[in-house]
């Protein structure tokens, strides 16, 4: 991480460290759900007047949730860098087993990490006010449950916006469009895979250190590839960071068979129903998809099973 941004992440921490202590000392009742610092759009800090907020597609829905209970939400970020002892789903169990928070946003809703952990303790991330990483004590971790989903997991075909006249709402439409996937991801490994390697001969491997977006938004656009096949998330948060770029998505949606919605506690069942309330109504209504598009996010409704054991080799290659 280059040091400006490091520093600029440290500081924006250090602000929100003092928001969070003050919400929580003066409002009450309060609903606490930490959130992924630096996951956009979904959730991500941002500088409001030289104030540090988490907004995206979770802090919309869990402020309706809050405003169900009617309770000021209270937003506490965390950090998601990866750990080698550890994973996601064992960090957030961590914070919501100490009491930090009482529900997790953006949670991939595998059955393997839900119920029973896996391990019986666990330290906490990152998080505004936490103590050095070596003086964190361990956790002991509690069965979680999830809320209802309210975001599909999607992989989808990015391509330059003066060369989208021609329709994509699947991958048979690329024609002879050359398409750049990264290798060792699930879209390259969906690409090699489809239809017995029917694409094989127009696919473009890149390497993990790559950059396609930014390759394909140059003014003469990419001698590479003519497209980009990756998870739309990371295109909507590449697109936040780049406002006005040439690049836009394909009405394809390919869902990878994960979806994400709210985790607390398995003990929380009064808690998880005012979420599945909330995400059933957005859902019913219309206001989901209204806040995805407001927060940048390519929206997809959940795939059923809404809890899955995640995406099989037969699952890449099918249509």
């Amino acid at each position: 991480m280059p040091a400006q941004k490091s520093y600029r992440r440290r500081a924006m921490l250090v602000i929100a460290a003092q928001g969070w202590l003050v919400a929580t000392a003066l409002a009450a009742p309060t609903l606490t759900v930490c959130m992924a610092e630096d996951n956009a759009p979904l959730s991500h800090l941002v500088t409001v007047k030289g104030q540090a907020q988490v907004r995206g597609l979770d802090q919309r829905i869990a402020a309706a949730v809050a405003s169900d209970l009617g309770r000021a939400l209270v937003v506490l970020p965390f950090d998601t860098s990866y750990e080698k002892e550890s994973t996601l789903g064992h960090e957030v169990n961590a914070l919501l087993s100490s009491g930090l928070c009482e529900a997790a946003s953006g949670f991939p809703l595998l059955a393997v990490d839900l119920g029973p952990p896996s391990r019986a303790t666990a330290r906490t991330p990152d998080y505004p006010g936490a103590k050095r990483k070596r003086d964190r004590p361990f956790v002991p971790l509690s069965p979680l449950a999830a809320s209802r989903a309210y975001l599909a997991a999607t992989l989808g075909v990015v391509q330059r916006t003066d060369a989208a006249a021609a329709p994509l709402a699947n991958l048979a439409d690329l024609g002879a469009r050359r398409l750049a996937v990264v290798s060792g991801t699930l879209a390259g490994s969906t690409a090699m895979t489809w239809r017995q390697g029917a694409l094989r001969s127009q696919l473009v491997s890149l390497g993990q250190r790559e950059d396609p977006l930014a390759e394909l938004a140059r003014p003469e656009g990419s001698p590479r590839f003519d497209a980009v096949f990756l998870p739309l998330a990371l295109f909507d948060g590449w697109r936040l960071q780049n406002p006005g770029s040439p690049l836009t998505a394909a009405a394809m949606r390919r869902p990878v068979g994960v979806n994400l919605g709210f985790v607390t506690l398995a003990a929380a069942a009064e808690l998880r129903a005012v979420f599945d309330r909330v995400i059933s109504q957005a859902r019913r209504d219309g206001g989901l998809a209204r806040w995805a598009t407001e927060e940048g996010v390519s929206w997809a409704a959940p795939t059923l099973p809404e809890i899955s054991n995640g995406p099989t080799l037969a699952d890449l290659a099918a249509d």
